[in-house]
């Protein structure tokens, strides 16, 4: 076994002895497999009784397809899911009214015990996730099962273990969402079942014109032969004779957009290598992929109370959620990811919701986990074409527009006529009222959610006609004039480049992005410099809640961010330094975030005036401000700015935080005080959005925050954000600056913690902090980058160990590192008085 030297004063990782050694090169992780299985199994899920709805089930998933686990008395219950099955485009015509628009459903698994009595009925009932292993095991009266799905290819497995002392038939159901052909105008969705020898099989299609997706999903078993049933239109089945004794079955999904793929190659491909390896080699494959998954960061909390160990048990879980869920073509969608359990509609529909999906994707790059983000990044550049066609004939500008809520595909194509007057009437050169009959025509069948139609009101049938009406603002919806959307996707491609420090990355993904934004804004109609010199921009909306306003702080924030990462990433290329010099022009005179100097001390507010619908003083609503997503603000900035922000911050809580204060699942309030270093957030505004009263959580830590079938950990994500500034920041003192790493910097003295976590520059962080002292800092240069970090330890000499080997002494409040690819250094103060370090974790499971 690989060690190096970490001091030692205490036992070390959950009362295990601890290695005291010196320094040595060998560069091995911070704890064994071991140790790492006995951290991660602290957010594993037991019950001990049958859930009472689906919804309660375990996940599993490979990222691609999954579903939950659950039970009743006489059976186990699945629906197969998959990322990238959509019933419909931007582009259809057939989804007219709300919430009626559905995805990812694949067909429904029931795995039935035939059992005269109940199998899985307390007192023998348990049910386990083991987050380490990513399986999840289910025990009744005789039967045992283990469920997995396999990380490397589109396969579940389910391990089935029979000893009961009077066996009887199992039957396998495969069962389809709906009748066999379901129509909706002109969109159809075919649903065929088939027996395939000893396989069963079902088959889903979606037509609609020119759009088409396809699913898949076969079924086998191995163990013990079985008979397979046509059983009605909508239900195959394999039938296990009795027995005792072991078998698996496995099930095998694809899905395509094309009408040529023939998907029963390839599912059937992904089943037979399966079947042929068996349960025991795809779970130790499953085994070594998580393994490497959770040896990637860490965090480790605990507290008196026993609410820091809360915290930390839901962030492992969130991650493993991720893992889960988010590694195909297609982002985990925030409303049902990959779990939900009544067919395929769901509250809110097929639509990407960017401040929803922001929740979940937010907190990924400190995780180390940025792969998972992969999903998210893949979808935006493909739509890249359709968001500059859309910048241009919606908005009649350049560079390129991505929605607050859009498609899978982007944005639908737009007949000319239809383009030009939508132009006209959203940028307000034209009347509403005069807005021809053509328009209100095509837009009468275009989804309601999208963006450029979310002025749109269900007002129900009438004479045989779907009908539909503004809200009384106009072209103006919730998220038709939001265009900050854009540059907060933009900037999550710059934070990639910045964590990764990959250039292939920065201009082949990134500056296209950044560059395409900004130029969006830059030429922008209604952006126009005023007489006060400044850049201003009219008649847009701030988030949801202010529509048609005037230098909303939604838009400025979202220029000072975009901006000056543009700039920053042109200069590194070397390219485009005459429309750089233009950006830094526009930048230069940018008008200012909006102030209300009406209260007591300046505070941000959301719009100057004109507005044509919301209050420009009212402190934003939880959702938060947009200035935590754009390095504008944290404790690396000037004093004024953070001044404002505290205010502002402050305002929230008029009467103080308590433990008392309810936080939303969307809020940015938690992650605003961990940037400000406020230690009181992490306290009681970060617990209490894990354990959101907004919302009922279920016993699988999930919860159906947005309606019906929306399975989610949206509040996790956030709080993960939020946990991971407390614990760790690197961060700017401005877009596109040198960022600085800060340890522990809101963090509760009562609150041990411990964590490896991803800073920008390639860093991977350690440290401890327990009894209110940090211990250690320890960082390995994946990129050989320079590293600038805080002090930990303010007017303390900091002595630096350079692989193991002590190599200088440094102080101030700032210190510069220079830095190799795969060096470690590790940081202590002069004074400490300790020879050796504990890497141990921090106490007993």
């Amino acid at each position: 076994m690989r060690n190096r030297i970490l001091f030692t004063r205490r036992s070390g990782f959950l009362g295990l002895p601890v290695f005291l050694i010196t320094f040595l090169a060998g560069l091995s992780p911070l704890f064994s497999q071991n140790d790492y299985a006995k951290l991660v199994s602290r957010a594993d899920l037991t019950y001990t009784t049958p859930v009472k709805r689906s919804e309660e089930g375990m996940p599993v998933g490979n990222g691609r397809m999954g579903s939950l686990v659950w039970t009743t008395p006489s059976a186990l219950h699945f629906q197969i899911n998959r990322v990238d099955v959509f019933a419909q485009n931007a582009s259809t015509n057939n989804f007219y009214e709300r919430h009626t628009d559905y995805c990812g459903g694949l067909g429904f698994v029931d795995i039935d015990f035939s059992a005269a009595d109940d199998v899985f009925a307390v007192p023998q009932f348990k049910q386990q996730l083991s987050c380490y292993k990513g399986q999840v095991g289910v025990s009744g009266i005789g039967i045992t099962a283990k469920v997995i799905a396999w990380m490397h290819k589109d396969v579940m497995a389910i391990e089935v273990e029979d000893n009961r002392t009077d066996p009887a038939p199992v039957s396998i159901h495969l069962r389809a969402l709906r009748w066999p052909l379901t129509r909706k105008g002109n969109h159809t969705a075919l649903s065929k079942v088939n027996v395939e020898n000893e396989h069963i099989a079902l088959k889903q299609e979606f037509t609609e014109d020119k759009y088409f997706c396809g699913s898949l999903v076969v079924i086998g078993v191995i163990g013990r032969r079985g008979r397979t049933i046509w059983a009605n239109e909508s239900d195959v089945r394999i039938v296990v004779p009795p027995g005792n004794g072991k078998f698996v079955v496995f099930i095998a999904s694809a899905a395509t957009f094309n009408r040529d793929e023939d998907l029963k190659v390839e599912a059937m491909r992904n089943l037979h290598e399966a079947m042929d390896q068996g349960m025991s080699k795809l779970s130790g494959s499953n085994e070594k992929w998580w393994s490497d998954f959770w040896s990637k960061s860490y965090v480790h909390m605990h507290s008196k109370d026993g609410v820091a160990d809360m915290v930390e048990k839901n962030y492992t879980y969130y991650l493993y959620v991720m893992a889960s869920s988010s590694r195909g073509e297609y982002p985990a969608k925030f409303n049902g990811m990959l779990w939900t359990t009544g067919g395929d509609i769901r509250k809110w529909g097929s639509l990407f919701w960017g401040a929803n999906q922001s929740c979940l994707y937010n907190a990924l790059f400190a995780a180390n986990h940025i792969e998972l983000m992969s999903p998210m990044f893949s979808m935006y550049s493909s739509m890249y074409e359709s968001c500059a066609d859309a910048a241009m004939r919606q908005w009649g500008s350049r560079g390129i527009y991505i929605p607050e809520t859009v498609s899978f595909d982007g944005l639908g194509e737009l007949p000319d006529q239809v383009a030009g007057e939508m132009q006209s009437l959203y940028l307000l050169k034209k009347p509403w009222e005069e807005r021809s009959f053509e328009f209100t025509d095509y837009a009468s069948t275009k989804l309601p959610f999208l963006s450029r139609w979310n002025w749109k009101k269900d007002e129900g049938w009438s004479a045989g006609k779907w009908h539909t009406s503004d809200k009384g603002g106009g072209p103006f919806g919730h998220v038709t004039h939001i265009f900050s959307r854009g540059a907060k996707i933009a900037y999550q491609y710059w934070l990639k480049y910045e964590y990764t420090q990959d250039i292939d990355w920065l201009r082949n993904s990134a500056y296209p992005m950044l560059k395409g934004v900004a130029e969006f804004y830059r030429n922008f109609p209604h952006v126009r410099k005023e007489r006060d010199g400044r850049y201003h921009i009219y008649h847009v909306n701030d988030n949801e809640s202010v529509w048609g306003g005037h230098n909303t702080i939604e838009e400025i924030a979202s220029m000072m961010g975009v901006f000056p990462a543009a700039i920053r990433a042109s200069e590194i290329l070397g390219v485009d330094s005459d429309l750089r010099s233009s950006w830094k022009e526009f930048l230069r005179n940018l008008s200012p975030l909006p102030i209300n100097e009406s209260a007591a001390k300046p505070v941000w507010k959301r719009s100057l005036p004109p507005m044509i619908q919301g209050d420009g003083n009212r402190l934003p609503d939880p959702n938060t401000l947009p200035v935590w997503f754009f390095d504008l603000c944290n404790l690396e900035s000037e004093e004024t700015m953070r001044a404002v922000a505290n205010a502002t911050f402050d305002a929230y809580f008029p009467e103080g935080i308590s433990e008392r204060q309810s936080i939303y699942v969307l809020s940015k309030l938690p992650v605003a005080g961990s940037l400000l270093g406020r230690k009181e957030s992490t306290r009681y505004l970060l617990p209490n959005q894990v354990q959101s009263a907004e919302v009922d959580i279920m016993p699988n830590r999930m919860d159906l925050r947005e309606g019906e079938q929306t399975t989610s950990v949206q509040r996790l994500g956030r709080a993960a954000e939020a946990l991971h500034f407390a614990l760790c920041q690197s961060v700017p003192s401005a877009p596109g600056e040198i960022p600085v790493i800060h340890v522990f910097p809101a963090w509760p003295e009562e609150w041990d913690a411990q964590f490896s976590l991803l800073c920008r520059g390639g860093f991977l962080v350690s440290s401890k902090q327990q009894k209110g002292t940090t211990e250690f800092v320890e960082v390995l240069s994946q990129e050989g980058k320079e590293c600038h970090l805080h002090n930990p330890w303010p007017g303390e000499n900091l002595v630096i160990y350079r692989n193991g080997k002590r190599w200088k002494k440094l102080n101030g409040v700032k210190i510069k590192l220079r830095t190799k690819t795969g060096e470690r250094l590790t940081i202590i103060p002069e004074n400490a008085g300790i020879d050796q370090l504990d890497t141990g974790l921090l106490f007993d499971q």
